[in-house]
């Protein structure tokens, strides 16, 4: 029997030579020579084995092996293994391996094991199966463990949409961490929640960087862009501030910021957050990188966005796609078309996806390239396999239209597989106004109305086709019936950014702060005429 001594000695020497290997020989000849030394089915050495196979090779086929050629494994085992499975989102080998651990009644799970499983079995068997997993927590005593808690919450929140019943787990936990807090965030956010979210993230006891992230994000995904940004210029000045808590913004934060500075036209802000990214070594990553071409694409920088573009070293499928879009936003067809040309004679091996197609049909409709715009739906769903969205209608529906093609136009809506929307009969429209086909305007207007019986605006475009055919007393019974539904018409909205800051206007609007000295300006103006 080795002495404490010796065994501290093989255990350091085992850890060393661990930290050289750099291939799966190297791991079998230590494996080989712990093997020769009796300490095959020492836990301590296959763990070790078998974390740094899955962590540092990434070779879940011989982690597995070693697992299964110890007799007895105990429960670090089967939580390495099990882990392994889900970080590699192999998620049936995961429960499968839990399943068995279950059934053989040794060794019992312990709670790192739970927040795995609960991610597992959702994906392989639904979102129910998690409530067995939560029954399972509670007969091993483990319900009161904050990780296991916290997983238990986002399964709620996430899988279920149950925020009743998560919210309930959250005041019921014994100890809320910053992770629980901000999973409970997030999930209030995801069902679209802002109000609870936001009175949360202010009864924060501390906050850290993902926390942040999760409001802002929030504030982003619910189309709550003034709000995210006013939400990200507080962050930076707690951080710039005395009292500033370590809560320094991230790639993250700035993709998500970016987005609403797109959103909004803030271009100045957007430059800004351009600028904190290079001071602070942020690193312009894709992640980063397709952010600010979006930003500056949607803002109409269009040259910033190329250069951005041209800097990148490492485009993804979502760079080249950025740029394809804002090209085809500000009806550079010919442009985004030579970047999709490019992309497929790059060979990186990127393949385009629906969202490089909705794309180029874009760029083909502000064009007026019918042509185009049939090969590459064609191209699409030919070549690629592609199932055609309703975006990928919409496009083609208003580039046919567009064009005149109505007859082309309707056989599309009437060969798709999914129900058309306000989008495909605002398309046609569009088409109809543009060439005077009242008829055809007044099919597609009647589909609108149908859908959206409250939108005032609709009723309106169908009383003014009736007034170009000389129909007035349909005239006369549209504005009635709009008169009776106190139907309203949704007021158009520009906005300007002065000093870093949007300024909303709506048509007819008087709810500005300055209104007065707004309307005295425009009256000076006009009397200069």
């Amino acid at each position: 029997m080795a002495s404490p001594q010796n065994q501290l000695n093989l255990n350091n020497s085992v850890l060393a030579l661990l930290e050289r290997c750099i291939h799966l020989n190297h791991l079998k000849q230590l494996q080989s020579f712990l093997i020769t030394l009796g300490h095959a089915q020492t836990h301590f050495y296959a763990f070790k084995l078998l974390r740094f196979c899955t962590l540092a090779l990434s070779n879940l086929s011989y982690a597995r092996f070693i697992f299964d050629h110890v007799e007895s494994p105990n429960v670090y085992l089967y939580t390495a293994m099990i882990t392994a499975y889900a970080s590699h989102s192999d998620h049936t080998s995961a429960l499968l391996l839990y399943r068995n651990m279950v059934r053989r009644r040794r060794p019992r799970p312990n709670h790192f094991i739970y927040p795995h499983v609960l991610k597992s079995c959702t994906q392989v068997v639904g979102p129910g199966s998690a409530r067995m997993v939560h029954c399972q927590v509670l007969r091993s005593g483990f319900e009161q463990y904050p990780v296991v808690q916290t997983a238990l919450l986002d399964a709620y929140l996430r899988f279920w949409s149950d925020v009743e019943s998560a919210r309930l787990l959250f005041d019921e936990m014994t100890e809320r961490n910053v992770v629980s807090w901000t999973a409970m965030i997030s999930g209030y956010t995801r069902l679209g929640q802002i109000g609870n979210a936001v009175l949360l993230f202010e009864e924060m006891p501390e906050r850290d960087v993902p926390s942040w992230n999760a409001l802002i994000a929030g504030y982003t995904q619910n189309g709550l862009f003034m709000e995210a940004l006013s939400l990200f210029r507080r962050m930076i000045a707690i951080e710039e501030g005395a009292w500033g808590q370590g809560n320094r913004p991230n790639q993250v934060t700035a993709v998500c910021s970016l987005s609403a500075c797109g959103h909004t036209g803030m271009l100045r802000l957007g430059k800004w957050i351009h600028g904190y990214v290079y001071r602070n070594g942020l690193g312009l990553d894709s992640f980063v990188s397709n952010a600010l071409v979006d930003m500056y694409g949607k803002c109409g920088c269009l040259k910033e966005a190329r250069r951005v573009f041209d800097r990148t070293l490492e485009r993804s499928l979502t760079s080249w796609n950025s740029m394809i879009n804002c090209l085809a936003l500000h009806g550079q067809s010919q442009n985004a078309i030579s970047v999709f040309e490019e992309m497929m004679t790059c060979g990186s091996g990127v393949k385009p996806d629906e969202v490089t197609f909705i794309g180029l049909l874009n760029a083909c409709t502000h064009g007026g390239l019918v042509e185009k715009g049939w090969l590459y739906f064609e191209l699409m769903t030919q070549n690629y396999g592609i199932e055609p969205q309703i975006e990928h209608y919409g496009c083609l529906v208003d580039l046919l239209g567009r064009a005149g093609q109505f007859e082309e136009a309707m056989e599309v809506v009437r060969g798709m597989r999914i129900e058309p929307d306000e989008v495909i009969w605002g398309s046609l429209l569009n088409g109809c106004k543009i060439h005077g086909h009242t008829d055809l305007a007044e099919f597609s207007v009647k589909k609108l109305i149908d859908m959206d019986p409250n939108n005032g605006g609709y009723g309106i475009m169908l009383a003014n086709i009736y007034g170009e055919l000389g129909k007035w007393d349909e005239v006369r019974e549209v504005r009635k019936v709009l008169k009776e539904q106190n139907a309203h018409k949704t007021p158009g909205c520009s906005w300007i950014e002065i000093d870093s800051q949007v300024h909303q206007f709506y048509s007819v609007d008087k709810t500005h702060p300055r209104t007065e000295e707004i309307y005295n300006t425009l009256e000076s103006l006009i009397s200069l005429y």
